[in-house]
């Protein structure tokens, strides 16, 4: 342990977040299984919550952004938790209740259920894009589930952290749900904590650094990270419609989205209509001057803006075409950074190795369907793809040969805020699942329950063995071997 780190693990805020977690450790032990009424309650109040504290969240976000459209917060981090929360109100009963499962034909008669426990103390790890939405959607999984959570707010986002914990503090004790924010600035200090569960949004880098630090504990893990989410546009598909809505895709929240189109493949005849119809509907959406319309976002600070332009300057130092979406000069119009369209890129460019988590959308021009799906399959395995055919062969095509953790046709993003399915990723954009049953299930122990039947003879099955009903067993079941197997 470096000197810095062994400061930090010192501090009296990292003492502050032990001793919650004891002290959370402790509720749980005494209260391991709370009842329907009592998670309804919680989720009822925190939905409350959400509703009264609208505004103010809003605000607070915008404040660290710098600019983040109010409008974007509401519908996208504050909508989403409220229709999250209601879903799990709605359905939690049925939730809750054993799963009735068929016995072996050997063991006729008897019971197997699989009963949901709540499995104890859950860690949230919040990244900054949404640090309102994809903090309450695992605290919302975890309490439906019974737990008891620890949520870690990303130290960028102070004004939002300091509402979240004043909105959460009139509801919770801090031993059903506490959060930490930038007094922890390292959060590895809170993923070594023993957490029964860690769910974690962020990049595939740090993704690694928690389940090396889960690992010391066994602690399981949910990690929604993210990758380069294509957009694909058939040859058949109104070029004008997916032009409208991948560029809302890119331009939403400045593209700082997990599961933003990363970038486009477009037949090659057609790139140059695609670029027109963007930089249209991008004046259509947000006007020729972004920097007077708070309808735009922000990048949220100086370091990844530098980052993308720094991507920006590769690929154009590499050979690509850039086009703007209206004017923008770096030094003079800062954070408002419009979407910027790339052309002519080659594999050796940042552009198309990175995540780019920004308003740039690179355009990759195919002949054939194949070639298309082919190109996705060279990279790893996105969070999300978008698939824009009204040809229903086309597109099971599509969807059979590519991997991805979610798919939105004909658009983008929708299916992550439909509650009553799964989000997650697969391989380099994550493992496990939240929202809906899934998420309950995913944050509960299933715990198989066998019931022998009172008077069932198990016993036959006991030693000494080679009694006739054994035998009889055995014969029904495997029938013969193989003789000359040797």
């Amino acid at each position: 342990m470096n000197q810095a780190h062994s400061q930090q693990s010192e501090s009296p805020a990292h003492e502050q977040m032990q001793a919650i977690f004891a002290q959370q450790s402790a509720a749980f032990a005494a209260q391991p299984y709370p009842d329907l009424d009592t998670r309804r309650s919680k989720l009822f109040n925190l939905k409350k919550q959400i509703i009264r504290y609208q505004d103010v969240i809003a605000a607070a976000i915008n404040t660290d952004f710098s600019s983040r459209s109010i409008d974007e917060s509401k519908l996208l981090d504050l909508l989403g938790s409220v229709l999250e929360a209601e879903h799990a109100i709605r359905h939690l009963r049925k939730w809750m209740r054993p799963s009735k499962r068929s016995t072996e034909l050997l063991f006729l008669s008897n019971r197997l259920r699989v009963q949901y426990q709540p499995k104890g103390v859950v860690g949230v790890v919040v990244p900054w894009n949404f640090p309102v939405y994809l903090a309450l959607g695992p605290l919302i999984a975890a309490i439906a589930a019974g737990n008891r959570v620890m949520v870690k707010l990303p130290e960028i986002t102070p004004a939002t952290n300091a509402v979240m914990k004043r909105m959460l503090a009139e509801v919770f004790t801090e031993d059903e749900v506490a959060i930490f924010g930038e007094e922890i600035t390292d959060p590895s200090l809170f993923t070594t904590l023993p957490f029964n569960h860690i769910v974690f949004t962020g990049s595939p880098a740090i993704g690694r650094v928690v389940m090396r630090a889960a690992a010391e504990n066994l602690t399981p893990v949910t990690l929604e990270l993210g990758g380069k989410s294509p957009a694909l546009v058939s040859r058949h598909y109104p070029l004008a419609d997916a032009a409208m809505r991948i560029l809302h895709g890119k331009a939403t929240n400045c593209g700082q989205i997990c599961v933003a189109p990363d970038y486009a493949l477009v037949p090659k005849e057609k790139v140059n209509a695609f670029v027109e119809e963007c930089k249209s509907y991008f004046s259509s959406m947000y006007g020729n001057n972004i920097l007077e319309n708070t309808n735009y976002t922000s990048i949220v600070n100086d370091r990844h803006l530098k980052r993308l332009l720094e991507i920006l300057e590769d690929a154009k130092a590499k050979g690509a075409e850039i086009i703007t979406c209206g004017n923008y000069v770096p030094d003079q119009d800062g954070r408002r950074m419009p979407v910027h369209i790339v052309l002519n890129c080659t594999p050796d460019m940042r552009i198309l190795k990175e995540e780019l988590f920004g308003p740039v959308l690179p355009v990759v021009a195919y002949d054939a369907i194949d070639d298309a799906i082919a190109y996705i399959k060279t990279g790893e395995r996105p969070l999300a793809l978008y698939c824009f055919t009204h040809d229903a062969n086309e597109r099971d095509h599509i969807l059979k040969q590519t991997h991805s953790g979610g798919v939105t046709i004909n658009d983008w993003g929708w299916h992550v805020v439909n509650h009553d399915a799964p989000f997650g990723g697969i391989g380099n954009s994550g493992m496990g699942t939240y929202h809906g049953i899934e998420g309950f299930r995913e944050l509960s122990h299933a715990k198989t329950i066998f019931t022998r039947q009172r008077f069932f003879p198990t016993q036959l099955f006991y030693p000494p063995y080679g009694t006739w009903i054994q035998k009889l067993a055995l014969h029904f079941f495997l029938k013969k071997g193989d003789p000359n197997l040797k």
